[in-house]
């Protein structure tokens, strides 16, 4: 008399690939794969008040995440009581999701959104050089699009503007010179064209919406 179920034996049964964690249960090796981290610029629209920045950069803190620059500032609205916040940050895409989210639950955050890649993105940076070849300088400086904040015999400093990449050439070409000191803000940005970089009246961004459809599967928050 034959016992037990019809089916396969135990080496011809389907073997589920991925390992198995410490409680024994199998990871799928999708979830498990390593992402790429990727730069990007988050904005976000706050109540200009006391502390919203230490609550900004300790969300940060706390969670492990990197920034890569920040800024912050009036915005174009009359109420002086609303200021703009950008953050560069780098890294795989469940973490800045996460970043995302994690900023919309802080109480003075009116709205949060991660920018196109097409977004007008500036930094500012002084650079003081050695002055001991005056026409040389000036031709690289012209070169950039660079102004001329300060000059003395020994010395000239020059304010440099646009995106991280001119920046960075302009500072390379400088060396030649010798660079005495350099300062540099963080990176501000704003969408193109007439979208909203980050408003009140649109507090999830037009690539944020897929995880918000309703057939969306539901994301939980760490």
């Amino acid at each position: 008399m034959k016992r037990g179920l019809d089916g396969p034996t135990p080496e011809e049964r389907p073997t589920p690939a991925g390992r198995r964690n410490k409680q024994g249960i199998r990871i799928d090796p999708e979830v498990e794969a390593k992402r790429e981290p990727r730069r990007t610029v988050i904005s976000a629209l706050v109540e200009h008040e006391p502390g919203v920045l230490s609550d900004v950069s300790g969300l940060f803190s706390r969670r492990q995440f990197n920034i890569e620059s920040l800024t912050v500032g009036p915005t174009e609205d009359e109420d002086e009581n609303r200021a703009r916040i950008t953050v560069v940050v780098e890294e795989p895409d469940p973490g800045i999701d996460q970043i995302k989210k994690q900023l919309r639950k802080l109480v003075p955050v009116i709205a949060v959104r991660e920018l196109e890649p097409d977004a007008m993105r500036r930094e500012l940076a002084l650079i003081k050089v050695n002055a001991e070849r005056p026409d040389q300088v000036a031709a690289v400086a012209d070169m950039y699009g660079a102004k001329t904040v300060d000059s003395s015999p020994e010395s000239a400093t020059f304010e440099v503007t646009g995106a991280r990449q001119k920046i960075d050439a302009a500072i390379e070409t400088f060396t030649q010179f010798g660079i005495r000191e350099i300062s540099r803000t963080g990176l501000t940005a704003l969408a193109r064209g007439t979208d909203d970089t980050a408003a009140a009246s649109s507090t999830v961004s037009t690539a944020d919406e897929a995880n918000q459809q309703p057939n969306a599967q539901p994301q939980t928050d760490d």
